[in-house]
């Protein structure tokens, strides 16, 4: 008779890849409109992005990458654009969910590589505060986390400065 087969064990590492794109367009008066949320940390911008949430591009794909390694639903998935509860939410809510999914399955950050494209604001005076950020989310050390921004050299919607673009690394360790 045969034995039954014993699931393989869990790789001791895992890597995702999150990726996320926001529209940009210039904010109404004063006090109106979505202002633009990177890492978590709120910049001084003239303009805002069209998303259902805050629209954090930065969060969203350090999400996607966590949720990637793990081999689980995306953020479009778990939290869909058409669904009412995640109107205007803070990106925290989608990075904890992931968390806590990430430490369900018996693993921990190693390190997350994170670049932010837009043309301008610079990010270079938020730098710290989105790094600390995250990491505080992520409950890892700031040295573990490492965020640049970049631009397009006024190449493609981005470029233009009509949208924001983020990619995510992380490299997932079993605890």
């Amino acid at each position: 008779m045969d034995q039954p087969r014993k699931a393989p064990p869990a790789p001791a590492f895992r890597v995702g890849h999150g990726y996320d794109l926001h529209r940009l367009e210039p904010l109404p008066p004063a006090g109106e409109g979505r202002p633009l949320v990177l890492g978590g940390v709120t910049l001084d911008h003239d303009m805002g992005p069209v998303s259902h949430s805050d629209g954090d591009a930065a969060l969203h794909a350090v999400t996607d990458a966590v949720l990637g390694a793990l081999g689980e639903p995306d953020i479009g998935q778990l939290f869909a654009n058409t669904d009412p509860r995640w109107e205007s939410s803070s990106s925290d809510v989608f990075l904890i969910e992931a968390v806590d999914r990430m430490r369900n399955a018996g693993y921990s950050v190693s390190n997350l590589d994170l670049t932010i494209i837009l043309e301008r604001p610079k990010l270079s005076p938020v730098n710290g505060e989105m790094r600390s950020r995250i990491a505080g989310l992520l409950g890892v050390d700031e040295s573990a986390v490492n965020v640049k921004g970049k631009t397009h050299e006024k190449v493609d919607a981005v470029g233009e400065g009509r949208a924001v673009e983020a990619h995510a690394v992380v490299l997932l360790v079993r605890s």
